[in-house]
């Protein structure tokens, strides 16, 4: 059963309200700046290297390295990004990515071998910036208990979606209509440009969470058994990525117009990118654990008639479905990390939540690869239909460790951290569950005390402590 309790209709998301937070623009404009070269990596080796070997399995084979790189290497760097913070980390990272692209671009032009390129890939792969969980970190931190943090999510996701768009079709046109290394070369100007001007942007990060000098254990992300069901469902959304740039761009070759995967995958985003939008303008009623699997239901159901596509047109428009269909799952997916893991560790969660979209989006790369060489694209596109199909039954399998924690509990998350010693908590123990005790009497008295019909109502002080990280909002409770 799901049902919803909202007492204040006033706080009702929308993105202008959102945008309005005090600072968030410092700090939206230069994120997306240094995410935009992001949606062009893997398409750009792709293209680079199919052009140089002549296959796509090789192809597929360099761009997986590079996605599982990226995916082993994310949480690591969340986890250093939570305790020394995100500019410490960005500034060397984004140099490194920079180089690293720079040398991988080279020997694919020297027709360097398949293993001597998947090598290059490692460095490639394991430097990319995590631009986008450290902005959805920010937003996490300014938005603590607000009603405003779905919006925030689903303004991610478009944010996201929007590079997906552009990205594609500026590195398809590159290495297509310029030179094969274009994308390539473009990917790393863009990456060392956005992420000096997004690491320059010091007000809005979030504080770093070091260990804390009276021993209290860090908490890491993956303890936490909510976070593990989202990071294996999250692999198939990654495999629709995957399966559908290397089909799509086997399907425009078999056509005979290649600059068209560029379109039909801008087309299958910009599907991702008008949910979104659509998404954080409502108000949901509906709880997020029943909403992910509603959009993981519309997510399979949409990937598994992929393959029987045999025109452009038709193509085209199931791409556009199943892009309207990862939004709900992808969004919620995010949300959902504020309600079940600590502030402590949330910049990792989101890097565990990326990373093992692009580990999903590496494993249907090579799969799809294969298929697509062996059989045509039709087969390619049997990997995002078999990957969400295994997310939908893992998530109805493991859906109760996706329960919401209190609201309570959720709001102050991360109480712990400017707890007193527990010496003095052992002091004040005493005298303060004296104190409830007497309260509770006196409550129980003059409840009883009460003529028949009299409705008691809680002092605006208990109230309060419900919402007191809520930014002058009330907290919308969704029970689920």
């Amino acid at each position: 059963m799901t049902s919803a309790v909202t007492t204040d209709t006033s706080a009702r998301p929308g993105y202008g309200q959102l945008l309005r937070t005090p600072g968030a623009l410092g700090f939206v404009l230069p994120g997306f700046a240094a995410r935009l070269p992001f949606g062009m990596l893997t398409i750009s080796i792709l293209l680079l290297v199919q052009h140089t070997t002549g296959s796509y399995g090789s192809a597929g084979i360099v761009a997986a390295v590079t996605g599982i790189s990226m995916a082993l290497s994310a949480p690591l760097m969340g986890m250093f990004t939570d305790r020394l913070g995100q500019t410490a980390v960005l500034l060397p990272v984004v140099i490194a990515h920079s180089a690293a692209v720079s040398g991988l671009a080279a020997l694919a032009l020297l027709d360097a071998p398949v293993w001597a390129l998947a090598l290059a890939a490692v460095p490639t792969g394991a430097s990319v910036p995590q631009v986008g969980p450290m902005v959805r970190a920010r937003w996490a931190a300014k938005l603590e208990g607000s009603p405003l943090l779905p919006t925030a999510a689903a303004f991610e996701s478009v944010t996201d979606e929007f590079t997906f768009v552009v990205g594609p079709v500026l590195a398809t046109a590159l290495c297509t209509g310029v030179h094969p290394a274009a994308g390539l070369v473009t990917e790393a100007t863009l990456t060392l440009l956005g992420g000096l001007l997004f690491a320059a942007q010091r007000a809005s990060q979030p504080k770093t969470h070091a260990p804390s000098l009276t021993g209290e254990k860090r908490a890491f992300a993956l303890s936490f058994p909510g976070l593990r069901v989202l990071v294996f469902a999250f692999l198939g959304i990654g495999a629709v990525f995957g399966g559908m740039q290397v089909s799509l761009a086997a399907f425009s070759n078999e056509i005979g117009n290649p600059g068209a995967n560029g379109l039909l995958y801008g087309v299958f985003a910009a599907g991702n990118m008008i949910a979104g939008i659509a998404m954080g303008a409502i108000a949901w009623k509906i709880g997020p654990r029943r909403r992910l699997i509603l959009g993981y239901i519309g997510l399979t159901a949409a990937a598994s008639v992929l393959w029987a596509a045999n025109s452009m047109i038709l193509l085209g428009a199931l791409g556009l479905v199943v892009g309207l269909c990862i939004a709900p799952a992808l969004i919620t997916g995010y949300t959902m990390v504020e309600q079940l893991v600590p502030a402590n560790a949330r910049t990792e969660a989101f890097t565990w939540l990326t990373g093992s979209i692009a580990f999903g989006q590496a494993i249907a790369v090579i799969l799809a690869g294969r298929l697509t060489d062996a059989h045509g694209s039709s087969f390619g596109f049997l990997v995002p239909m078999g990957a969400t199909a295994l997310a939908l039954t893992a998530l109805l399998s493991l859906r109760s460790r996706l329960a919401p924690k209190a609201p309570s509990r959720i709001v102050n998350a991360s109480a712990q951290e400017a707890a007193p010693s527990a010496a003095a908590e052992t002091q004040t123990k005493a005298p303060a569950q004296a104190r409830s005790t007497a309260q509770a009497t006196a409550q129980a008295t003059a409840k009883s005390a009460a003529p028949a019909g009299t409705r008691t109502t809680a002092s605006p002080a208990s109230r309060n402590r419900v919402n007191e990280r809520g930014m002058g909002h009330r907290v919308p409770v969704t029970v689920d």
